[in-house]
């Protein structure tokens, strides 16, 4: 059998996305009743990190602690991936080593050519177009705190990213509809709103993008690469920031979430990570609970 992969939330249909959002709320159950899973015994999973992380590291190795199973971390100094390897002679030889990739890189393309030559199945865990791994813990996090975000309205203020773009697939695959608030210059790509323009509006204002909302969601201005344009980014968004004012005009019972780190005062103001709509710990702590379900399904395929 083919090997099943997860670089973007398209992978899966939307069925088996839910049963991904559920499975990890059981998990987490789980976890906090000191239930013991060994599910993944004696499975090894491979995490090849070309961008630096806290969550992402963290929540994988974890998670595959407690299920029973080992990680090991790669980074280009680490292996000949860093010395000019071609990426699937590498692909080939650690699928055939372990029981599940994880990548976080810059280009896309560099999981796509990994996966295409990879037996073992391959995880997004970040490039400079999408995240979907975080998407994941966010639809889990909603569901947990006001159930399903089918037909809801998300309000997503700030970079057109790979935040926002897996936003934007979510909207399809969750059936919520997306408004987009940012700057000229920085909307998403065009083809991916273009593709799912039934669920997107695209906006300039927040206000307008916030009015009525049932999440607010955000993201650094400068992500991880983009350090030189810092100042140009803090002019072009400095409106564009999710702060106490901005939530009065979202339904009242709308919640607040950041993939972290946050940068107070920019994206969001000081006070929005204790704000009584935000959810941002639950979201980050369910980066792990999501990614082990998301571990059982590729390296078992099943879930329960």
């Amino acid at each position: 059998m083919a090997a099943r992969h997860f670089l973007t939330l398209n992978d899966m249909s939307t069925t088996e996305l839910e049963d991904l959002v559920d499975h990890g709320t059981r998990l987490r159950n789980e976890w906090r009743q000191g239930t013991v899973r060994d599910s993944l015994k004696n499975r090894v999973l491979a995490m090849i990190f070309e961008k630096s992380s806290t969550r992402t590291r963290v929540s994988f190795e974890a998670g595959m602690a407690q299920l029973g199973g080992s990680a090991m971390f790669l980074s280009p100094r680490d292996t000949q991936l860093g010395r000019g390897e071609p990426i699937e002679d590498s692909a080939i030889v650690i699928s055939r080593m372990v029981d599940a990739v994880m990548i976080r890189t810059f280009a896309h393309e560099t999981v796509e050519t990994f996966a295409r030559a990879s037996q073992a199945p391959v995880i997004n865990a970040l490039t400079d177009d999408f995240h979907p791994c975080q998407l994941l813990a966010d639809m889990q996090t909603f569901r947990e705190h006001r159930g399903s975000i089918r037909g809801a309205t998300v309000a997503w203020i700030g970079d057109g990213n790979n935040m926002c773009h897996s936003y934007i697939n979510a909207a399809s695959q969750f059936g919520f509809h997306l408004n987009i608030a940012t700057p000229e210059g920085y909307d998403p790509d065009p083809e991916l709103m273009k593709k799912h323009g039934d669920r997107i509006s695209l906006v300039r204002n927040p206000a307008d993008a916030a009015r009525n909302a049932n999440l607010l969601v955000t993201d650094v201005w400068a992500s991880m690469g983009q350090e030189d344009e810092q100042k140009a980014r803090e002019k072009a968004f400095h409106d564009y920031q999710i702060n106490p004012a901005l939530m009065t005009l979202a339904d009242k019972d709308a919640l607040f979430m950041h993939c972290l780190p946050a940068h107070r005062g920019e994206e969001i103001s000081a006070d929005m990570i204790e704000h009584p709509a935000s959810v941002i710990w639950d979201e980050a702590e369910n980066r792990l609970h999501a990614q082990k379900a998301l571990l059982e399904f590729l390296i078992l395929n099943r879930l329960d």
